[in-house]
């Protein structure tokens, strides 16, 4: 080995369907030569037709995986997804705290699953809002959970998106990704604002698949991938659109379940 290993550390839900949550996040580390390690913070019984339960793992039993991670693994990128309840908001928070440092932050905002289904309590929002988009390195909401993070409607066209970005900034977050996926039209743009007040757009064809499943957890945990191995933020968004836009433009080669399926993480090395 020439130097050491680049590792990423998702903290999520689990999917027991495999397309988003943790699982989805470990798929997207490896692929992109990251090791990826896990902080789990829900079980769901998920398949690709929605989710039918939700089993909330204790904030102490959380905050113990996080200590067990961190003082053994050199983690070098931390990806947040679905953190349910506030106390669990708040253990996670506690933890970076205590060993997180300088170590880069994606904090993907999961409120609703591509099926439609709800993954926080309304009380948590607050938490979410108060206690970690401060600590981000990045924010990853779509339009939905760029409107309810800020309690306002949901952006129909660029110059708001954009400008919801900038409250979310201004809110603590050091830079902002929102993402278009639940836009219209022929392509597919992410506007990512920085703290210094740039903004950079990013735009893909729309791809038409219904295999979308995991789209933002695979998008946030890419960008997560490359900030482990040292890219700057704007090299490693970059890199992520265009891993997702591969992923899913390989989509329908995979036959996984009845409804919205997943997104294809290993197009690059699978026949």
């Amino acid at each position: 080995m020439s130097g050491p290993t680049p590792i990423a550390v998702t903290i999520a839900g689990s999917d027991s369907g495999g397309g988003a949550g943790i699982q989805a996040d470990l798929k997207t580390f490896s692929a992109l030569g990251v090791y990826g390690a896990s902080v789990v913070t829900a079980l769901t019984a998920q398949n690709t037709l929605g989710v039918q339960g939700i089993h909330d793992v204790p904030a102490d039993f959380v905050a113990r995986q996080i200590d067990s991670v961190f003082t053994d693994l050199a983690v070098t990128a931390v990806k947040i997804g679905m953190l349910a309840r506030d106390a669990v908001i708040a253990a996670v928070a506690d933890g970076l705290e205590r060993h997180a440092g300088t170590i880069p932050v994606v904090l993907d905002p999961v409120m609703v699953a591509t099926s439609g289904d709800r993954l926080i309590a309304d009380d948590a929002v607050a938490a979410l809002r108060t206690r970690l988009l401060p600590r981000a390195d990045l924010i990853t909401p779509n339009l939905p959970e760029a409107a309810a993070l800020l309690g306002e409607p949901v952006a129909e066209d660029a110059a708001t998106a954009v400008a919801q970005a900038r409250r979310l900034v201004a809110l603590g977050a050091r830079a902002v990704l929102i993402k278009g996926g639940h836009g219209t039209g022929r392509e597919s743009i992410d506007h990512l604002v920085t703290g210094d007040g740039a903004l950079r757009t990013l735009a893909a064809p729309r791809i038409a698949t219904a295999n979308t499943h995991g789209t933002g957890c695979t998008l946030s945990a890419a960008v997560a991938a490359g900030l482990a191995r040292g890219l700057s933020l704007p090299e490693a968004v970059a890199g992520a659109k265009s891993y997702l836009t591969a992923a899913l433009g390989a989509a329908d080669r995979l036959r996984i379940g009845t409804g919205h399926g997943p997104v294809h993480h290993f197009h690059a090395v699978w026949p």
